[in-house]
């Protein structure tokens, strides 16, 4: 069917309420001036794909924006496009006082604004209850082609996830205003953006580390334990739990140097090296930040975030805390980054094994053996804001070493 020829979403979603095709889909009064839409939470238990998606994957396959066999199933998204939709047209006006959002099978409520002339106000959390419109919002008139790029994530966000309170991926996606795309109106300053929430913290605990040996990757790996890992020379001692605590971490040993085509005398110097390495460092997420916690006798430097110096070294002391990462401070500077006043935040952690670093004399490529982290939860936000493409190549040139 011709483009043109297709249903306005109006004409569509009418269509499919009289269709009875749908579950918990329906009018809601006897005009059928208001209707009901299933809003089930992926990250729900009883969350069943076929059934509670398939409203949403229905107006993506009607669009075109997924094609059965071809495209990867993508229920966040599919119901982020006709969030987006919804919250676009001009033909419906959210009634959140009948929304019910708590309960076994959550819904919301849309009535259709039959009146082609009346249009939504600018404001996305104006609404026509008289109490609800003495609160005070008052944001910029958004510039009408930048309407695909705007997010919302405020007052009807935290109404929906009160439930889900870690920012997981899938949350993020779901509560993007349409989806970010880049686009950017030169002529406008950029709609205020907020979308973090300073009780909020992140469910994703998950680092990606690499081990580099002279400036080539030699190992890398994606933790998977909430407890984080340990990086190591041989395994972490058993009955250390004084120390270490229950070992319930990764562990990431490092690799013989002999398994590399290395001259000789710098195979020698690593492998004296590698003997101070033995308890090694404990990394880990936490809600707030990413810790480490040196053990080794071996001295080891590192850089990131929240390190105090750029030009000259930074020590890790041994057995003390020290964070790397502040979430807070990401979240705020990331926000910053979105409307334009600021660079893409810090994410990326260096540990450098045995040799100062940061080190304004010798360039990285050139220290015996360092480490990379990477927190999963930073890159994703990233790419998903079209901001990690570049640490997304930079990882790729780094593997191909």
């Amino acid at each position: 069917m011709d483009e043109g020829a297709k249903l306005h979403l109006k004409e569509w979603l009418v269509a499919q309420i009289e269709s009875g095709r749908y579950e918990g889909l329906s009018w809601e009064d006897e005009d059928k001036t208001m209707f009901r839409i299933p809003w089930k939470h992926a990250a729900k238990k009883d969350y069943k794909q076929t059934e509670d998606a398939a409203l949403f994957k229905a107006w993506a396959v009607y669009k075109g924006k997924y094609r059965e066999g071809r495209d990867k199933a993508d229920p966040t998204m599919w119901k982020t496009r006709l969030r987006c939709a919804l919250n676009k047209s001009t033909d419906f006006q959210e009634v959140p006082e009948r929304n019910q959002l708590d309960i076994t099978e959550p819904y919301k409520v849309y009535r259709i604004q039959h009146d082609g002339g009346q249009t939504k106000p600018t404001d996305p959390f104006q609404r026509k209850d008289p109490m609800i419109n003495q609160a005070k919002r008052s944001p910029p008139e958004p510039d009408p082609g930048c309407k695909d790029t705007q997010l919302n994530y405020q007052k009807e966000s935290f109404q929906e996830s009160k439930e889900e309170k870690p920012l997981t991926e899938d949350l993020m996606r779901e509560h993007m205003y349409c989806e970010l795309i880049g686009k950017k109106n030169q002529n406008q300053a950029p709609a205020p953006l907020t979308f973090f929430s300073p009780q909020q913290t992140i469910s994703d605990f998950r680092m990606q580390v690499m081990l580099l040996y002279h400036g080539q990757m030699v190992m890398k790996m994606t933790t998977s334990s909430p407890d984080g890992c340990f990086i190591l020379q041989g395994h972490v001692p058993l009955g250390n739990e004084q120390i270490y605590g229950p070992c319930t971490a990764q562990q990431l040993s490092f690799p013989s140097p002999a398994s590399m085509s290395l001259p000789s005398s710098m195979a020698e110097a690593m492998n004296r090296l590698l003997c101070h390495l033995e308890r090694g460092v404990l990394l880990w997420v936490a809600p707030d930040g990413v810790f480490i916690k040196r053990f080794c006798q071996g001295r080891v430097y590192w850089s990131g975030p929240t390190a105090q110096h750029t030009d000259r070294p930074n020590k890790l002391e041994r057995e003390k805390t020290f964070k790397l990462l502040d979430i807070p401070a990401f979240f705020s500077a990331l926000q910053s980054c979105l409307q334009g006043k600021g660079p893409t935040p810090l994410h990326e952690i260096e540990l450098c094994f045995g040799e100062e670093y940061p080190d304004p004399n010798v360039p990285k490529t050139k220290k015996l053996i360092m480490a990379q982290v990477v927190p999963l939860f930073a890159l994703e936000l990233l790419q998903r804001f079209s901001l990690g493409e570049t640490e997304e190549k930079r990882l790729t040139e780094q593997e191909k070493m």
